[in-house]
């Protein structure tokens, strides 16, 4: 039987504002791969066929002449831009309005160009390859949970995301069985041996423990969530009308109300992978050595494009 096609849709239109600049294109294997450049590398080992990246126009040339130019001849690549123009009809874009409007009008814009299962990961974070295998092994043997479609969310370890130099933002993952209830926007921290996660709705703290799960943004969805986001975003947009200098439109905010109007199911896929992300300036180091340990280890290749 021929596998089924997977897309990887890579968001990357959003900048570091606390490590500072454009972190996608930061180099970090020895010859100056990408966390992106890992992520598509694993990507691929999954069995993935397609690379779709989300960029912002002006960007373009840089992410073709750099991560682009290295991977097109091992897969397919194709450029989606996030514009802020492509809200509903209706509503007018603030002219102090900068950032992009978020994660799912992020994925809604890529909607012309996947038409198959899809994951989607953030262009600046390294996931390890047993997240890739466990979400595509979801992709290609998901089915409709009684009669709801069934979208897939990686659920990290809290132990395995945190930073030594600060506090991170995770959403921390609430569960009824294998099945995501929702998910907690926090800020987390290890103080005195105990791990602190501050909802960022301002709700009281509360303590996390080694084996609760975070979302990383790594999600597994078919194109039946497009249609959802587009009824959402014009909820959204009605809701923020006078806020949309600032709003986000948020993918894990558009599956806790699908999720809560028992309209779809998200089964939490746990993976005891390490994730690795650049979130301070100081973070960079001990994410470079982690890689070599890993090319040391046989993971990766030294030089990770070569054929």
């Amino acid at each position: 039987m021929e596998k089924e096609n997977l897309t990887l849709l890579i968001m990357a239109a959003g900048m570091g504002s606390r490590f500072g600049g454009l972190k996608q294109i930061e180099p970090f294997g020895p010859k100056d791969e990408f966390l992106i450049d890992y992520s598509i590398y694993d990507a691929i080992q999954a069995g993935f066929s397609k690379i779709v990246f989300i960029i912002k126009e002006e960007n373009y040339q840089i992410f073709k002449d750099t991560v682009g130019s290295r991977v097109e001849s091992h897969i397919p690549v194709e450029y989606v831009f996030q514009k802020l123009e492509m809200i509903p009809n209706g509503f007018e874009v603030p002219k102090k309005r900068v950032k992009p409007w978020g994660t799912a009008h992020a994925i809604y814009c890529a909607k012309d160009k996947i038409h198959e299962k899809f994951a989607i990961i953030n262009a600046d974070d390294f996931y390890g390859r047993d997240a890739f295998m466990k979400i595509s092994q979801f992709l290609r043997e998901s089915k409709k949970v009684d009669g709801k479609n069934s979208y897939g969310i990686v659920g990290y370890f809290v132990r395995n995301t945190l930073t030594e130099h600060g506090s991170v933002k995770r959403g921390v993952c609430k569960l009824k069985g294998e099945y995501l209830d929702t998910i907690i926007e926090s800020n987390v921290i290890r103080e005195n041996g105990k791990m602190i996660a501050s909802p960022l709705d301002g709700a009281s703290s509360f303590e996390v423990t080694d084996s609760d799960s975070v979302s990383m943004n790594m999600f597994g969805f078919d194109p039946s969530i497009f249609s959802y986001i587009e009824e959402k975003m014009t909820t959204f947009f009605e809701k923020n009308k006078n806020n949309l200098e600032d709003c986000e439109f948020l993918i894990p905010d558009v599956l806790t109300d699908l999720i809560h109007e028992d309209r779809v199911t998200l089964e939490v896929l746990r993976t005891d992978a390490r994730w690795m992300g650049v979130t301070y300036k100081d973070d960079k180091d001990s994410v470079v050595l982690s890689l070599y340990h890993l090319i040391e280890e046989g993971v990766y290749k030294e030089d990770l494009w070569e054929n």
